[in-house]
């Protein structure tokens, strides 16, 4: 998931977000830290390196809008308007964000058996519903590990639901669910995670695909990622991960 982005993690597979400071307290760890520590970064740190085509595409789409809503007020200059115009479209990416982690919660507990504590007819109740339908319609009953972090000599993560057969990852949208499709970053990420969790050779994938859920509708799709491009999406990783040791001064183990 997005929050997963410029995290760390120690060779023992745990999570290494934050650490204390020289002051006492608590704050983000830095590549300073990680470094000093042996921490490895996390599969979202690596993949973006590269260009992420829907990221960006719906970053335009935000500052559009945002543009559209805030029209030029009388004698203002452009500088202060265009300062405006990126703060609004700032303020709904972070909107999005947190709807989308709040969705992200709401699923991921309901896969931890967490769903008596649902109420039925609750906004929370239609989206785990939504996915849940979703995914049992595609693989039936499945014993699933949610959330689990993991650490290989180079590179950590944690993904959102997984098995021996299947490595899923949830994704929110506001576009229609039934438009939406993968890119490169998908299978980038989801060949990383099974690779990483199984020790697995590119060509010994577990079937992979993401879950969208729309933000809006709770309307849920899952998409396969064929293993052609499980396999490109590993090598593009692999060439990242290269990538990001070299420019980070870091030695790849």
């Amino acid at each position: 998931m997005a929050s997963e982005a410029g995290h760390w993690y120690k060779k023992d597979g745990s999570p290494c977000y934050t650490i204390e400071g020289k002051n006492g307290q608590i704050r983000p760890t830095t590549l300073r830290d990680a470094k000093k520590l042996g921490l490895v970064p996390s599969v979202t740190t690596i993949i973006r390196c590269a260009a992420a085509p829907g990221l960006e595409n719906w970053k335009q789409d935000q500052a559009i809008l945002a543009a559209l809503t805030c029209p030029r007020i009388e004698g203002e200059s452009e500088a202060d308007m265009l300062s405006r115009i990126k703060k609004d479209a700032a303020e709904q990416a972070k909107k999005a964000a947190e709807r989308g982690t709040q969705i992200h919660a709401w699923v991921q507990g309901w896969f931890e058996d967490k769903e008596e504590g649902i109420e039925a007819g609750t906004e929370e109740h239609r989206f785990c519903m939504s996915v849940n339908a979703t995914i049992f319609e595609a693989v039936g009953y499945q014993e699933w590990v949610t959330e689990k972090s993991f650490a290989t000599p180079r590179y950590g993560g944690k993904c959102d639901l997984h098995n021996e057969k299947y490595t899923l990852d949830f994704k929110t949208t506001d576009k229609d669910i039934s438009t939406v499709k993968t890119w490169d970053e998908h299978a980038m990420q989801l060949a990383a995670y099974c690779i990483g969790m199984y020790d697995r050779e590119p060509w010994e994938l577990s079937q992979c695909g993401i879950v969208y859920i729309n933000v809006n509708t709770a309307e849920s799709r899952l998409i396969w990622i064929p293993e052609d491009e499980l396999e490109k999406g590993w090598m593009m990783f692999a060439a990242l991960l290269d990538y990001w040791y070299a420019k980070n001064g870091m030695e790849a183990a």
